[in-house]
């Protein structure tokens, strides 16, 4: 499946299903969905740990380590989408009004090319 193929609350109902069908719900509250969000990032990170441009660059051109990264993409994704299936959040808003929130901390005037957090430019 493509990301144009597929909307967000598919993505949630294919969540959904796979946890009903295991009886997971009672073990996804708050705190555990959080943590599996950041074990997950946790992993993303691993790879690129200790890395310079050109050897991350040579990661995600070999296959192999660019499937597990894809992977551990998914993961993070899982429970992010878990999280807002589970307590209904209406993630694609959330993300929508933050990024209206992050134009106005980074206007482009002041933040193009800059890597500096909002309240230091």
């Amino acid at each position: 499946m493509e990301d144009d193929k597929i909307t967000i609350k598919q993505l949630k109902e294919i969540v959904k299903k796979y946890c009903e069908e295991r009886d997971w719900d009672q073990y996804h509250n708050p705190k555990e969905l959080a943590i599996g969000v950041i074990t997950e990032a946790a992993e993303l990170l691993e790879p690129f740990r200790f890395k310079n441009e050109k050897e991350m660059a040579k990661i995600l051109k070999n296959p192999e380590k660019r499937a597990k990264i894809s992977e551990e993409m998914a993961d993070v994704l899982y429970f992010v989408l878990r999280f807002a299936q589970m307590y209904n959040i209406d993630i694609s808003d959330a993300f929508v009004k933050k990024m209206e929130e992050n134009k106005k901390k980074y206007p482009i005037e002041k933040a193009k090319g800059s890597n500096k957090k909002y309240n230091e430019l």
